[in-house]
């Protein structure tokens, strides 16, 4: 049965719905699909922005960064991800999440270095800090770059989160967010049980992010939880409540297409009845407790190797369109 509005009659769709629960993030390099979906905020990755780039919409974008790098390849995909979260950031009224380089995922320092880069490029196209959150794979030493840039005012977004450990040392570093991949778990288990899918109510993705939520509120941390890396509008459904979810443009237009109410899945309240006693890590822990989770270890590792692959294959594409482009 459909649910129509108390005033005009239309009828209330799931995605208006979820709007009154959680912060709804749109999962995308793509102007125009922000434009029209004008989400809060919205998160890009290399992945989503190799997509973009070898997009003939884009072409200006691509030879604007090339122009302003002169030459320099590293450069210019900075300049790239930098242009796309300016244009992307017109259509929203938060935060655009632009991603660390993965080949830094083992290196403290030169994370912090490039994180300041990128900053440094947004404010020279007139962007604040505020508007922008640096997206930092969550090992141990994206972690400690993260909450070193949290000091300077430079806040982060720690991605390709699959661990319970991994949640715990990001809280206690006191990163603004993180993005546990709800749809990259899901798969995992799937194939490990050699199943074509998985019961909603048995969703080991769902009940991940479920257990951080509850976890960061029933403890006080101020970090927010994005469900992130969706796979099935069902999944999205039962994070209703969830501070923030990121959402790709097919799956936010079947939210918009679906009518009816969804009920809050998760708050604060339902978060301090829960029995999770406070865990605390150093190095030594963090290691070994990510490391007795094969799901995660095993996702760590190929999401790091996936965004380092489209990352050189973006910088493939910028040097094979360089040729082309007039120097600055």
């Amino acid at each position: 049965m459909s649910i129509r509005g108390r005033d005009n009659g239309a009828m209330t769709t799931q995605l208006e719905s979820l709007k009154k629960h959680s912060l709804v993030v749109a999962d995308t390099g793509d102007i125009d699909a922000v434009a029209k979906w004008k989400p809060q905020d919205a998160t890009t990755n290399p992945s989503l922005l190799l997509t973009s780039a070898e997009d003939p919409r884009y072409q200006p974008l691509v030879e604007k960064a090339i122009r302003e790098a002169g030459g320099d390849v590293a450069a210019a995909v900075d300049a790239l991800f930098v242009q796309f979260g300016v244009r992307i950031l017109k259509h929203v009224a938060g935060r655009v999440s632009t991603e660390v380089d993965a080949r830094l995922s083992f290196d403290t320092e030169k994370s912090i270095d490039k994180a300041r880069r990128l900053i440094a490029l947004y404010e020279k196209e007139g962007v604040s800090r505020e508007r922008v959150l640096i997206k930092l794979a969550a090992t141990w030493e994206g972690i400690r770059a993260a909450e070193k840039l949290e000091k300077q005012e430079i806040h982060c977004n720690m991605t390709l989160l699959f661990s319970f450990a991994q949640a715990i040392a990001c809280a206690d570093a006191g990163v603004t967010l993180i993005s546990p991949f709800v749809g990259r778990i899901y798969d995992w288990h799937r194939q490990a049980r050699k199943v074509e899918d998985i019961a909603l109510e048995e969703d080991p993705g769902v009940a991940s992010v479920t257990r951080i939520y509850n976890y960061y509120k029933k403890h006080g941390y101020a970090t927010q939880v994005m469900g992130a890396s969706f796979r099935k509008t069902g999944q999205i459904v039962l994070l209703a409540g969830c501070d923030l979810l990121t959402i790709a443009p097919d799956l936010l237009d079947k939210l918009s297409k679906a009518e009816g109410e969804i009920p809050r899945r998760l708050s604060r309240e339902i978060a301090r009845e829960t029995p999770e006693r406070k865990i605390t890590l150093d190095e030594k822990a963090f290691r070994w407790m990510h490391n007795e989770d094969a799901m995660a270890s095993d996702k760590l590792a190929e999401g790091i190797r996936r965004f380092d692959a489209d990352a050189r294959k973006l910088e493939k594409l910028i040097t094979s369109l360089a040729a082309a482009v007039p120097a600055k």
